[in-house]
């Protein structure tokens, strides 16, 4: 961004006098049109990204993508850690604040670098995680768990956000701590949509790519409302014009997570329910009225006498009633893996603990289903091995279906 200098202010701040040190170091911008322009070079100058920003976030997603492959979260705080400094989107910010379209764009453009090597080397995970599925952890909950929007990271990507552009405004700060944890919210979701496309592994493609679009256009609005607040105002209209539509971005982004929307339900692709079996009770036999008793008098006999007509009682019959017709699937992954196959767990859900695998070919049988999580979940009873468990339903071919199913 080139912005007009005057030649009695010097690039380096610490070289300034005194009083106009005092004065830039301050908490809203400078009115003054020279110094105004000193400190947006000066700004704009700390948020170009340099060679390093790419390596380290080459170096990042590589260790969050063993993170995933591990299931292990401190791997993935240890990638965040090592991802550069987030500067590219404060500038993003300043270019939407200030109206600088070559800042915003160059800005966008670094972003945009950075997270096509975060994302291939996600790509590069799945690919190991499917020749290497023998000793690999099959559980992958650190996978599950960043492919939906949560509000926990919302609240981390706010604070990393806003403290990260206050920082680099005020150039006395240091804007490592609030950089890895924009780095966290901002990466991770990005090597699980790599992963998610090279393994093969259901919500996790397209969802992550879209949860790092919507965190990073909440971090952008986030950062450009914390540089107006300190002080920051569009040069010309094209900034008041960003700024809007920015802000209306962040607008319709804030209904669809805030329940409208199917992606804060992390369902991008909700897969059809299968309606369960009812049972139809049969009706219970009548039983006929009890015996009647009559009195019948006989002459020339005074007193009358009671005669009992005992009346036949009907046998009762049970009538047995009609059970269900089994229901038999096959475990039938489609994954192009080598050793395909599902999960029995002891309870319904991804949390649930690991009994054994089902290679693909085992026959089971369905004893009933339940929704947890979003996601249809059967219990079977496995005859070859004599035990029960819970597994996805997707990963079922069901082998004798019936009306009622």
């Amino acid at each position: 961004m080139t912005l007009p200098r005057n030649e009695y202010f010097p690039d380096d701040p610490e070289q300034m006098p005194p009083a106009r040190r005092r004065r830039a170091h301050r908490l809203l911008i400078p009115l003054d049109v020279d110094e105004r322009a000193e400190v947006l070079d000066r700004l704009a100058l700390r948020t170009t990204p340099t060679f390093d920003f790419f390596i380290f976030s080459l170096l990042s997603g590589a260790v969050i993508g063993l993170g995933l492959l591990a299931d292990a979260p401190a791997l993935l705080v240890l990638g965040a850690v090592l991802a550069p400094l987030m500067t590219p989107s404060v500038g993003v910010s300043l270019g939407t604040v200030t109206g600088s379209f070559k800042l915003f764009a160059r800005s966008l453009a670094a972003l945009l670098i950075g997270a096509g090597l975060v994302f291939a080397v996600g790509a590069l995970s799945g690919l190991v995680a499917q020749l290497a599925l023998v000793w690999l952890p099959l559980e992958f909950n650190q996978l599950y768990l960043h492919a939906q929007i949560s509000w926990p990271n919302f609240v981390v990507l706010a604070f990393g956000a806003v403290w990260t552009a206050a920082a680099v405004a005020n150039s006395g700060r240091n804007a490592a701590l609030p950089s890895v944890a924009q780095a966290y919210v901002l990466y991770v979701p990005l090597v699980v949509a790599g992963f998610g496309l090279t393994s093969g592994i259901p919500h996790l493609w397209p969802d992550g790519l879209v949860i790092y679009a919507v965190y990073l256009a909440w971090a952008t609005l986030l950062g450009a409302v914390t540089l107006a607040i300190k002080g920051f105002r569009p040069l010309t209209l094209f900034g008041y014009t960003l700024g809007g539509a920015l802000t209306l971005l962040g607008i319709l982004l804030l209904i669809g997570i805030s329940g409208v929307g199917a992606i804060f339900t992390a369902q991008v692709a909700v897969p059809t329910p299968i309606p369960t079996s009812t049972a139809t009770p049969t009706p219970r036999p009548t039983l006929p009225p009890p015996p009647t008793v009559t009195a019948t008098p006989l002459p020339p006999t005074l007193t009358p006498t009671l005669t009992l007509t005992p009346i036949p009682t009907p046998t009762l019959t049970n009538t047995p009633l009609p059970s269900p017709t089994p229901m038999y699937a096959l475990v039938n992954d489609k994954r192009d893996i080598p050793y395909p196959g599902a999960i029995l767990r002891a309870e319904p859900g991804f949390s649930g603990t690991a009994i054994t695998t089902l290679l693909n070919g085992t026959l089971v049988q369905v004893l009933e289903t339940r929704e947890v999580d979003g996601n249809l979940w059967a219990r079977v009873s496995v005859p070859s091995l004599g035990i029960e468990g819970w597994v996805i339903e997707t990963l079922l071919l069901m082998a004798t279906p019936a009306p009622s199913w």
